[in-house]
């Protein structure tokens, strides 16, 4: 009888590790599952845009960057909407963060509409621009080459 009794226990002490490593796996994946959402999405979302962490992407608008130590407040620009980011990262904005350059910015989506993000990420506007018509793509290609050799 004590040997039935005793693998009760294993088995109930099995089933509750069992669940528990469940339940965290599980919560785990919900706390960093991020959707990623147009400008247009996050302002049709209703109150489902306050409970979410969010990814919104946009163009930087030009003369919008405010720097705040190592925190930045700027606009983002999808065809004619646009959405004010407040950036309190613990790190500053990438290098490549400026005027016209293309933003992810990872966060929340505050009832005060800004969108408040931890994380940003940015591309250089201009690395990424198609040669112009008539131009050589050798010469573009050195030019930029040049560009990064170059001291500053």
């Amino acid at each position: 009888m004590k040997k039935t009794n005793q693998g009760t226990r294993i088995g109930f002490a099995i089933l509750v590790i069992l669940g528990t490593i469940i339940y965290l796996a599980i919560s785990g994946v919900q706390a960093n599952k991020s959707y990623y959402v147009t400008i247009q999405e996050l302002q049709g979302m209703g109150n489902k845009a306050y409970t979410r962490h969010l990814r919104v992407a946009g163009n930087v608008q030009p003369g919008s960057i405010q720097h705040k130590g190592s925190d930045a407040e700027f606009v983002l620009v999808e065809n004619t909407r646009t959405l004010r980011v407040s950036y309190k990262g613990d790190e500053p904005p990438p290098d490549t963060f400026k005027d016209n350059s293309q933003a992810l910015a990872i966060g929340t989506f505050g009832h005060d509409g800004v969108f408040h993000a931890t994380q940003l990420q940015a591309k250089c506007a201009s690395k990424y621009a198609p040669a112009q018509p008539g131009q050589n793509p050798t010469a573009a290609q050195a030019a930029g080459t040049a560009a990064m050799v170059a001291p500053r």
